[in-house]
């Protein structure tokens, strides 16, 4: 009987530190202060109640949930939409346990969008998400890295965040390491600052061929307008940010990426028949280290291959007004470049055949090294040629032989200003293939 007193008593205890109780708060909403499941055990029901408690605020009241500076560790999904008028404080980590993968393949939340999922949907209005610098997303993605071994877009694999249905809200101070997948989306929310944030999404085997982080874009945005990513430090091995199919008004500026892709606008022309479209992205004042490019735009062929996320093409629309200007390379494999050669699974050729259209460039004041003497290549489609392609102010040098590069190779460009281009691509450029 004592011993069944005392586990009672430990039960209860237990229970009672984990429970999320609200409190006043001087601005009259409430506060909820999540506590993690002793033990290092799933932690995810005790965030659902806070943010049940106090995830939307009555009218002209501002509620609070705040996560302590220690480990949370997430084993099952997380969906927190609808919030609003709610301040969320993240002194600490949240750890996610990918011991069972089986769970997350067949669990992991539909994000809406190339027949993705993702571990956590989030989302609401007027929501402010501090980290102070401290606060991290830890997707422990090593465990992933090594079960896809390279696959690319597998299968219900979960991104480590999804925003969507977001309106008026900043995201700040927030370190995210190792994620499963794609980082954070973006998806059908407007006005979202997203500024300080540090994503690190590299192997920790130590031999990057063992576990490559395929996959692990550092942010991407799809039916999202006024979008701001300010001060972003990305090191990944794939796109630092990307704007993808409607995505309109994108500011990325005083941003630092390292060893991935650089930044990209697209893929898109994916679905087949359907019109979407870029419009209005600025990317200014963007240091690029050991990336594959500054930037880059791809498209799917007008051909449909296959289905989403690995197939695709014969979408079309437009991408405009686009600007890129003041880049500094550092040993980059190129400044910029268009393809329209997007294809499935990694195939071959078609890339005349896209009618998605892109125009009204402008790239300036790009300076640093590139490691050939490529500055470009614009592999544009003959079935919708690109044009208003501007260059203007490119000092770059060659990093292997302190040469000036001189080549800007061209396919299907109209009214080219700044640069002529020297000849066509010297190979097709799958932006699909690893």
């Amino acid at each position: 009987m004592l011993l069944l007193l005392i586990l009672l008593g430990f039960f209860l205890g237990a229970h009672a530190r984990t429970t999320t109780k609200p409190t006043a708060t001087q601005s009259g909403g409430v506060s909820c202060t999540v506590r993690p499941v002793a033990g290092g055990r799933d932690s995810a029901g005790v965030i659902r109640n806070a943010f049940e408690s106090c995830g939307s605020a009555k009218a002209g009241h501002r509620n609070r949930i705040v996560f302590e500076n220690t480990t949370y560790t997430i084993a099952s999904v997380l969906d927190t939409t609808g919030l609003k008028d709610v301040d969320i404080e993240l002194h600490g980590t949240l750890s996610w346990d990918n011991s069972n993968i089986s769970y997350w393949l067949e669990n992991s939340l539909p994000m809406g969008y190339q027949n993705q999922s993702t571990a956590w949907r989030f989302g609401g209005d007027g929501i402010t998400f501090q980290g102070y610098g401290a606060g991290t997303f830890n997707g422990n993605g090593d465990a992933w890295y090594r079960f896809i071994n390279g696959r690319s877009n597998y299968p219900r694999r979960p991104h480590q965040l999804t925003i969507t249905g977001t309106t008026n809200s900043t995201f700040e101070g927030l370190n995210f390491l190792q994620s499963q997948m794609w980082t954070m989306t973006v998806i059908h929310s407007s006005n979202v600052l997203l500024q300080d944030i540090y994503v690190n999404n590299t192997s920790k085997t130590g031999v990057s061929n063992l576990a490559p982080t395929v996959n692990t874009d550092g942010a991407d945005t799809i039916y999202a307008n006024n979008i701001t990513f300010r001060r972003w430090i990305v090191d990944n091995g794939d796109d630092a940010i990307s704007p993808k199919a409607n995505s309109t008004n994108i500011l990325i500026e005083d941003s630092q990426f390292y060893r991935g892709s650089g930044i990209a606008l697209g893929s898109i022309g994916q679905y087949d028949d359907t019109f979407e479209i870029i419009d209005n992205v600025t990317c200014r004042n963007i240091t690029s280290h050991r990336t594959k490019y500054g930037a880059y735009i791809k498209t799917w062929t007008g051909i449909n291959k296959g289905y989403p996320p690995n197939g695709g093409g014969g979408g079309y629309g437009y991408a405009q007004n686009l600007v890129f200007e003041d880049f500094k390379l550092v040993d980059v494999q190129k400044a910029f470049t268009i393809t329209q050669c997007t294809n499935f699974e990694g195939n071959k050729g078609d890339c005349d055949t896209s009618k998605f259209n892109i125009r009204n460039v402008s790239l300036s004041d790009f300076s640093g090294t590139i490691r050939t003497d490529i500055v470009t290549t614009l592999q544009c489609s003959a079935a919708s040629p690109c044009r208003n392609i501007e260059f203007s102010n490119i000092v770059l040098e060659n990093s292997s032989n302190h040469t000036t590069p001189r080549q800007y190779q061209c396919d299907s460009v109209k009214r080219a200003a700044g640069f002529n281009c020297t000849g066509p691509p010297d190979g097709e450029d799958n932006a699909f293939k690893k």
